[in-house]
């Protein structure tokens, strides 16, 4: 499968189908790659919207287990991730395009919403991440543990500081909402967009439904929708209709 060399950068990515573009970003955190996708109850796009699409995802840089790598860059943030992304759009040829973003990819959908308005037809956002009052420092907490020690043991050109650096700034600068985009950002958006749901500590359900409520262009899917609920193909009917009706012909 193909990398993409971006400077000092490589982006690992997989396609499938031909169609209007979309840009797929998987879930699992700091540890998202294209393979993580369809797992925990969830689903595939490069097998679900590959009849209409031409769907692209992408390993997230620095991923343990992917194959994107490039620098660390503390003060940037989410904007190291997005920058990566709209290379590759820009590589592809992607003017426009819409994406489709788990777990971390909401939060990452938003901050390419930010950065590339002109560029996002529609978004869906399956299980997205956002902040949990109860839980404030969970996501820091869990990348600590979780991504930065099996990380620093492959990369003598990083630091724990520098790591320490870059999660404060994800989580720790912003932390609130959705992480890179605020309230009022939100409500402003006419974008459309499709929020599914899901309840578990990193994708917490009253943050999808505030986005869901604020924003003037947003629809639900059922919920619960992941398996075992029984419900994936009701929830995917409704993605396809999205799809269809926000698509470019």
């Amino acid at each position: 499968m193909p990398i993409f060399e971006n400077g000092s950068t490589q982006i690992y990515y997989e396609e499938s189908g031909s169609g209007y573009p979309m840009l797929v970003l998987p879930g699992g955190g700091l540890n998202a790659t294209v393979e993580n996708l369809g797992y925990a109850g969830s689903f595939n796009p490069l097998k679900e919207f590959s009849d209409t699409h031409r769907v692209v995802a992408l390993d997230i840089r620095n991923a343990n287990g992917g194959k994107s790598t490039g620098p660390l860059e503390p003060e940037k943030g989410w904007d190291q991730f997005t920058d990566d992304q709209l290379a590759l759009a820009d590589h592809l040829g992607f003017k426009k395009f819409v994406v489709t973003g788990f777990c971390i990819g909401g939060p990452l959908v938003w901050n390419l919403i930010k950065r590339a308005p002109n560029r996002i037809v529609a978004a869906i956002l399956g299980h997205p991440s956002g902040f949990r009052p109860e839980k404030p420092d969970l996501f820091f907490q869990n990348n600590i543990n979780g991504w930065a020690p099996k990380f620093l043991e492959t990369r003598d050109d990083i630091t724990m500081e520098m790591v320490e650096r870059f999660l404060t700034k994800m989580y720790r600068s912003n932390p609130d909402f959705v992480f890179t985009v605020d309230r009022d950002f939100v409500r402003n958006c006419n974008i459309p967009l499709l929020i599914m749901p899901d309840d578990v500590a990193a994708h917490p359900f009253a943050c999808a439904m505030e986005t869901a409520r604020l924003s003037p262009s947003a629809e639900v899917s059922i919920y619960p929708w992941r398996e075992p609920s029984g419900h994936m193909e009701i929830a995917l009917r409704h993605a396809r209709s999205f799809l269809k009706a926000h698509t470019p012909a």
